[in-house]
C-alpha cells in the first residue's frame, strides 16, 4: 500500500522534472557569439552613451528624451520591464572608450542606444562589437563610421550619413545663395572633418572653388589668427560644421575680422541648440545652420513632442530626439523577434539580434522609413537648412 501510493508522487515529480528540462532544453543558447538570459521577473537592460553634460550637453539630453519616451511608451517588452542605464560619452574619444568599457562590464546589458558626437563612437564601436552587443546611434552622422572596411559589424545609425548633408549644404549654397568661393573650418573630429571634406568636394563638383580648408582644436580659446588667414583667401562664405564651444566662438570673432566684413556664416547641426544661440548672442543672426529636416507631419511625431514637452517641461533641446526614439524602437522591435521564452525567461541571441537590426527593412518610425543598407545606415534621410533669425532656427530650405 505504502509503495503504490508513492508511485503516483514519484511519477509526478519526474513528470515536472521533464517539463523543466524540456524548457531548459528550448532555451539552449546557440548564438554563435553567446545570449543574455533574462529569468522571469528581471528586466531587459539596454543602455545609452550620450553627451549629456559639459557644453554640448543638450545635443545629447535631447537624444537621451527621446531613448526615454520609446520605452516609457513601450512599456514592458515580452513581459519584462525595460531598463536604462546611462552613460556620458562626452563627445570625444575619450568618453566613448569610458562609456563603452562600463557598458560591457555588464554583460546583461542586450543593445546600445549610442552616441551622441562621431568621435566617440570610433573607440566605443570596437569595444561595445567586441562584446557583440547591438549598437544604434541616433546622431553619429561622420561617413567614416559605416564606410566599407572602417565599420563595425554590430553598428548602426537612424541619423543620416554626412555623405548626404554636406552635398545638400554644398548645393544650398551654390544654387541659392549664389556663393563661388567658400572656405571651411573643422576641428579633426571624424564629424567635423568628414562633413567639411564632403562639402568641399561637392562644392567643388559644382563649380565652386575652396579658397581656404583649415583646421582649429576644438578648445581652441583665441581663433584670429585662423580668420585672419582665411579672410586673406577671400570667401563668400565659411562653412564651420563644429560643435557649441568653438562654433560661437568663430561667429563671435569673425564679426571683429577685417576683410570679413558681409561674408556669410554657416554651420551644421552639431551647433543647433538653445546653448549656442545664447554663446554667440548676436554674432549668430543671419548663420544658415545645416542640419536634419524636422518637418515629419506625423501623427506620431506629435504624440512625441506632446510627451517630450509634459515630461521634460520643455520644447526640444536639439535635433536628433525623433532619431533617438527611432534607435530605440529599431533595437526592441528586433528584440521581440529573435527572443526566445520559456516560463517567462528570455533567450536573446547577440548575433540573432545584431542580425534582425540588419534585416530591418520599411520600419515605420518617426523620421521615416527605417531600412538598414549593408553598411548600417538605416535612415530615411531628409536634410534643411535654417537661418538663424530673432535668436531661433527658423528652416527655410527645401
Amino acid at each position: 500500500m505504502k509503495q503504490s501510493k508513492l508511485i503516483p508522487l514519484f511519477l509526478l515529480a519526474f513528470s515536472i522534472f521533464l517539463v523543466a528540462c524540456g524548457g531548459a532544453a528550448e532555451l539552449e543558447c546557440t548564438d554563435a557569439i553567446g545570449c543574455v538570459t533574462i529569468e522571469d521577473g528581471e528586466p531587459i537592460k539596454l543602455a545609452s552613451a550620450l553627451v549629456i553634460s559639459g557644453a554640448n550637453e543638450q545635443l545629447g539630453l535631447d537624444s537621451q528624451y527621446g531613448v526615454e519616451i520609446a520605452i516609457a511608451q513601450r512599456g514592458e517588452v515580452l513581459g519584462h520591464e525595460v531598463t536604462l542605464q546611462t552613460e556620458d560619452d562626452g563627445c570625444n574619444a575619450e568618453g566613448g572608450q569610458a562609456a563603452g568599457q562600463k557598458i560591457v562590464s555588464d554583460d546583461q546589458i542586450v543593445g546600445v542606444i549610442g552616441t551622441s558626437c562621431s568621435g566617440a563612437a570610433v573607440p566605443m564601436s570596437a569595444i561595445v562589437c567586441g562584446k557583440g552587443m547591438v549598437m544604434v546611434s541616433p546622431s553619429n552622422t561622420g561617413p567614416i563610421l559605416t564606410a566599407p572596411g572602417s565599420r563595425e559589424s554590430c553598428y548602426f545609425r537612424t541619423a543620416h550619413n554626412d555623405t548626404i548633408q554636406g552635398k545638400a549644404m554644398a548645393e544650398y549654397v551654390y544654387n541659392e545663395l549664389g556663393v563661388r568661393q567658400a572656405a571651411a573650418i573643422h576641428d579633426g573630429d571624424p564629424y567635423t572633418e568628414g562633413l567639411s571634406t564632403v562639402f568641399r568636394d561637392e562644392f567643388t563638383a559644382l563649380g565652386g572653388e575652396i579658397v581656404a580648408f583649415e583646421a582649429e582644436s576644438a578648445d581652441a580659446s583665441n581663433v584670429e589668427p585662423l580668420l585672419t588667414t582665411i579672410a586673406a583667401a577671400g570667401p563668400e562664405l565659411i562653412y564651420f560644421p563644429v560643435f557649441t564651444t568653438l562654433g560661437s566662438l568663430i561667429a563671435k570673432t569673425a564679426k571683429d575680422i577685417d576683410g570679413l566684413e558681409g561674408v556669410i556664416l554657416a554651420s551644421a547641426d552639431g551647433v543647433q541648440s538653445p546653448d549656442f544661440l545664447e554663446a554667440a548672442g548676436d554674432a549668430a543672426e543671419g548663420m544658415y545652420v545645416s542640419g536634419p529636416d524636422l518637418g515629419f507631419g506625423n501623427s506620431l511625431y506629435d504624440t512625441f513632442l506632446n510627451d517630450y514637452q509634459e515630461t521634460y517641461g520643455t520644447e526640444p533641446l536639439s535635433v536628433f530626439h525623433a532619431h533617438a526614439y527611432d534607435a530605440t524602437n529599431l533595437i526592441l522591435d528586433a528584440i521581440e523577434e529573435v527572443a526566445q521564452e520559456s516560463g517567462g525567461t528570455l533567450s536573446i541571441g547577440r548575433q540573432a539580434l545584431i542580425d534582425a537590426v540588419a534585416a530591418t527593412s520599411g520600419m515605420d518610425g518617426i523620421t521615416g522609413t527605417i531600412s538598414c543598407d549593408a553598411n548600417g545606415d538605416c535612415a530615411d534621410p531628409k536634410i534643411s537648412v535654417s537661418e538663424v533669425s530673432g535668436g531661433e532656427f527658423n528652416a527655410i530650405w527645401p
